[in-house]
C-alpha cells in the first residue's frame, strides 16, 4: 500500500516548506499539482518564484478543479504533491460543484495512485467565525474536507511557526 500524507497548518506557517523537502526525501521523479490560479501580476509573480524555487526535478501540473486527472498523469513520479486544497476547495465552490461529491473522487484517484501523494491544506477553523454566510459555509466545507481526506491518510502532520506536529502516523522524513 502506498502512504499517503497530509499536510495542514495556516497561511505561512511552513507547511508547503515541509510537504517539499517531504517529497524531495521520497525521490527524484517529483510531480508538482499546483491548485492557484495568476488572476492578477502579484499571484502570477509568486506562482512564478514558486516554480524557480522548486528548482530541477518537478514536473509542475496546474489542476484549479482536475486533481483527479493531475493526480493520475502517466504514473510516471515518484512522488505526487498537491498544493493546495484550500484554494480547490474554493475553485470547487465558485464553479458551483459539489464538494463532499468532488473529494471522494480525488481520494480515488489518490488510492489508486502509485506513487506516495502529498496533499497540504490549511487549517482554517482555528480563527474567528466568519462574518458572511459564504465565509461560514467555506470554513465549514474546509473542515469537512481536511477531516475527509485525514481518514485516508497514513499521515497527518500539522505545521505551525515552521515546526510540525504528528497529528497521525509516523512522523514525516525531511
Amino acid at each position: 500500500m502506498t502512504a499517503h500524507a497530509l499536510v495542514l497548518g495556516g497561511a505561512r506557517s511552513g507547511k508547503s516548506s515541509l510537504a517539499l523537502r517531504m517529497a524531495e526525501a521520497i525521490g527524484p521523479r517529483r510531480r508538482f499539482v499546483a491548485t492557484a490560479e495568476a488572476f492578477d501580476a502579484e499571484m502570477a509573480d509568486r506562482i512564478a518564484r514558486h516554480k524557480r524555487e522548486r528548482g530541477a526535478g518537478w514536473e509542475t501540473l496546474e489542476a484549479p478543479l482536475d486533481l483527479t486527472g493531475a493526480i493520475g498523469s502517466d504514473g510516471a513520479a515518484d512522488v505526487v504533491l498537491v498544493d493546495c486544497l484550500t484554494l480547490w476547495l474554493s475553485n470547487l465552490m465558485f464553479a458551483g460543484r459539489d464538494p463532499a461529491e468532488e473529494t471522494a473522487i480525488v481520494m480515488a484517484a489518490v488510492h489508486a495512485s502509485r506513487a506516495p501523494v502529498i496533499l497540504v491544506s490549511n487549517e482554517v477553523g482555528l480563527g474567528l467565525v466568519p462574518e458572511t454566510p459564504l465565509g461560514r459555509a467555506f470554513r465549514d466545507a474546509q473542515g469537512r474536507l481536511n477531516q475527509t481526506v485525514a481518514t485516508h491518510c497514513r499521515s497527518v502532520v500539522f505545521v505551525a511557526a515552521g515546526l510540525q506536529l504528528s497529528l497521525k502516523g509516523p512522523a514525516p522524513e525531511t
